[in-house]
C-alpha cells in the first residue's frame, strides 16, 4: 500500500472516530449507557455485526455486550438481521436518524402520556370526591377545586404532545419542519 493511500486510510478512521465519539458522547439523550452508546456510534459504520464481532471491536465483555444490544433493539436504533448460511445473530444499526428519534421519542412521549393521564384522572376523581363530600369545609372544597382545574388545565399538554406523536408517526411533522434542509 503507498504512503498517500495509507495516510488516506488514517484520515478515514480519524474521521469515523470523531463521529463515534460524538455519537457515544450523546447517546445518554436516548437512555443508554455509554458502552451502548459506543457500540451504536461503531455499528453505524458497519454494514452488520455479530456479538463475537462487536465484543472483539470493542472489548467488551459479552454479558455487557449482550445487555447493551438488548438495550438498542428496544429503542429501535438496531435490529437483529437474518444472514442465509449463517448461524450466528448478525445486527444492524438503524442509520436512519429521523426514524431513530422518532421511535425512541414517540415512545418516551407516549408513555408520558399514558401514565400523567392516569394519574391525572386518578387524582381528580379523589378531588371531587372531596369537592362532594358534605363534611369538607368551604377552605378544604377551595383547595381541592383550585388543584382539579389546575389538572385540568394540564391535559392540554397532555393532549398537544399526542397530537406530536401523531404527527410524527404519520410523517405530517415534515411539511411543517422538512427533513431536506442543507448547511
Amino acid at each position: 500500500m503507498s504512503e498517500s493511500t495509507e495516510r488516506s486510510k488514517i484520515k478515514i478512521e480519524q474521521a469515523k472516530d470523531k463521529v463515534i465519539g460524538a455519537i457515544a458522547e450523546t447517546m445518554d439523550l436516548y437512555g443508554v449507557t455509554p458502552a451502548a452508546g459506543n457500540l451504536y456510534a461503531t455499528m453505524y459504520f458497519k454494514d452488520q455485526m455479530t456479538l463475537d464481532e462487536m465484543r472483539e471491536e470493542l472489548e467488551m465483555s459479552k454479558p455487557s455486550m449482550s445487555t447493551s444490544v438488548r438495550r438498542l433493539q428496544e429503542i429501535e436504533m438496531v435490529k437483529k438481521t437474518f444472514t442465509r448460511g449463517s448461524r450466528k445473530h448478525t445486527y444492524m444499526a438503524e442509520k436512519n436518524f429521523f426514524r431513530s428519534f422518532m421511535a425512541f421519542y414517540c415512545q418516551m412521549w407516549e408513555r408520558e402520556v399514558k401514565m400523567n393521564f392516569e394519574a391525572v384522572e386518578e387524582a381528580q376523581e379523589d378531588l371531587i370526591d372531596v369537592i362532594k363530600d358534605s363534611t369538607s369545609t368551604p377552605d378544604v372544597v377551595a383547595e381541592a377545586k383550585k388543584y382539579y382545574d389546575q389538572l385540568e388545565e394540564s391535559k392540554a399538554y397532555y393532549h398537544w404532545l399526542e397530537d406530536l406523536v401523531s404527527s410524527i408517526r404519520s410523517g405530517k411533522i415534515f411539511e411543517f419542519l422538512p427533513k431536506d434542509k442543507q448547511d
